[in-house]
């Protein structure tokens, strides 16, 4: 990738990537965390308890039915105008539709408006995470020197661990303070905390320079007028392929970070602390894998790294979900370390991975697009899905939750075989 930038800088834009991903990832998945607890109960409190779970994951998943949509658009732009312009646009609108869902009135206020207003503002701040992930991505990789880009591109993935850390760690301490009150409106901390981040984030993003390597394919060969339009005539099956590639690892994430914890409370009846602080430890591990596991896809490849990964999340579907129902707090944390701290094979070489996928004047949109697909169609569904399986059965067993997940896994691996090994394309390549 870039050659001749110091070592310093690249640190910094780094750090940069992580720290405006975490704040984004942060508003994302804080939205998770409070559909599992608390929507259905004062957005639709009309319905049955599992139905009301049931439309508070839907609504959920509605921020990921943007993010692709997002992930064109605003890729469009990142590959015209320039990738840091974009990341501030992003990270300031997403922060802004959080603060706002932390002001809304209830169902018992205002009646039917309160979710509508809620899947609305689920869908706009979707739409700018789904061209966040791609562009914080690139200003990592493409910044970093050749041997070292999926080291460096890992740091801009530490945000997903770190922003649910952020989550877990702002619902679980509103829990605490709030008591008998979270439901009134300690639940509404967190969201609004979301304002304070966003600025911490845009001091951070703000400090960093444009991406050296896509200034160089600007000024050698200009810009290409419908990047995803090159990216869908030249590379579609890449496309496709990527996006499977991550549909696997989201239907498991979201499965372990999002739905266990409903799961658990609901289902389990362990209380929203033991499952909140297990996410916390298990999103700690994961954070010093991903950084593990992308600097050996420097050194072997990312293929047999991330086809591991693949292969892990199919063996633990099923052992996930048995330490689980153990309701023993130190089985449950066990659960969550190993599910959080294998899935990093297959996560933490991901930024590199999909920047290697395509040439840099179509790249912005080319890696938004890919993975923000296999973003929808795995983390947006699996939260709904899992809940329609667990009721599938007449004694709601798990085994059906933990045979999508090996699906996906499969998917996962095949797609990786379809592709091949990255590391060695030549990323840097301004085709």
């Amino acid at each position: 990738m870039a050659t001749g930038v110091a070592t310093s800088k690249v640190r910094r834009v780094a750090l940069a990537s992580s720290a405006g991903n975490a704040v984004e990832l942060y508003d994302f998945l804080l939205y998770g965390t409070a559909s599992a607890l608390v929507f259905d109960k004062l957005f639709f409190p009309s319905f049955d308890p599992r139905i009301g779970t049931l439309l508070a994951f839907a609504t959920f998943g509605a921020g990921f039915l943007a993010r692709p949509l997002g992930g064109v658009v605003i890729g469009h732009f990142g590959d015209r105008i320039g990738r840091r312009s974009m990341l501030v646009l992003t990270l300031t609108a997403t922060g802004v539709c959080t603060a706002l869902i932390g002001l809304l009135p209830t169902y018992s206020s205002i009646g039917i408006a309160a979710p509508l207003l809620l899947v609305l503002l689920r869908l706009v701040q979707g739409f700018f995470l789904g061209g966040e992930q791609g562009g914080a991505t690139l200003m990592a990789v493409e910044h970093a020197p050749p041997g070292r880009t999926g080291w460096y591109g890992s740091w801009t993935f530490l945000g997903s661990p770190l922003g649910l850390l952020l989550a877990n760690g702002a619902m679980a301490a509103s829990t605490a303070v709030s008591g008998d009150a979270f439901l009134d409106w300690g639940w509404r901390v967190p969201f609004l905390l979301s304002l304070v981040l966003v600025g911490v984030g845009l001091y951070v993003r703000l400090s960093v320079e444009e991406s050296p390597e896509f200034r160089a394919a600007r000024e050698s060969r200009g810009t290409v007028r419908l990047p995803v339009a090159e990216v869908l005539r030249r590379s579609w099956r890449t496309v496709l392929l990527g996006a499977g590639v991550n549909l696997g690892f989201t239907m498991f994430i979201f499965v372990v970070a999002t739905f266990a914890v409903s799961y658990g409370t609901r289902q389990l009846g362990m209380t929203r602390a033991t499952l909140l602080n297990a996410g916390l430890i298990g999103a700690f591990t994961q954070a010093v894998a991903i950084l593990v596991f992308a600097r050996l896809s420097d050194r072997v490849g990312r293929l047999p790294v991330m086809l591991g990964g693949a292969v892990f999340l199919g063996l633990y579907a099923f052992p996930f979900f048995r330490l689980l129902e153990t309701r023993s707090t130190g089985l449950v944390v066990l659960a969550m370390v190993l599910a959080f701290t294998g899935s990093a094979a297959l996560f933490g070489p991901m930024p590199a991975y999909y920047a290697e996928l395509f040439g840099t004047r179509v790249r912005y949109s080319g890696v938004s697009l890919s993975y923000q697909l296999g973003a929808v169609l795995g983390g947006g569904l699996s939260p709904i899905v899992a809940t329609w399986l667990l009721g599938a059965t007449p004694t709601h067993d798990s085994w059906p939750i933990s045979l999508y997940l090996v699906a996906g896994a499969l998917v996962s691996a095949l797609c990786l075989l379809g592709i091949g090994e990255t590391s060695r394309r030549g990323a840097g390549s301004a085709r």
